[in-house]
């Protein structure tokens, strides 16, 4: 997922999207502890995707604020 993707999104989508995000990254943990997760590099992409949607989220509060 691209910042600009995540950028066209609504306040509400965003927060969705933080939820779907981080239930997948529960997910993948579990996986990895029962040792069944084949690509442990879908951890880190998962963590920067929620960094990147926090990161957006806090952007368009900020606006919000100033205006």
């Amino acid at each position: 997922m691209k910042a600009f993707e995540v950028r066209e999104l609504s306040s509400n989508e965003l927060m969705e999207k933080l939820g779907d995000l981080k239930a997948e990254l529960f997910n993948l943990r579990f996986q990895l502890a029962v040792n069944q997760l084949d690509n442990t590099n879908r951890l880190g992409d998962i963590k920067k995707d929620i960094a990147r949607v926090k990161t957006i989220i806090r952007e368009k509060q900020s606006k919000e604020n100033l205006q």
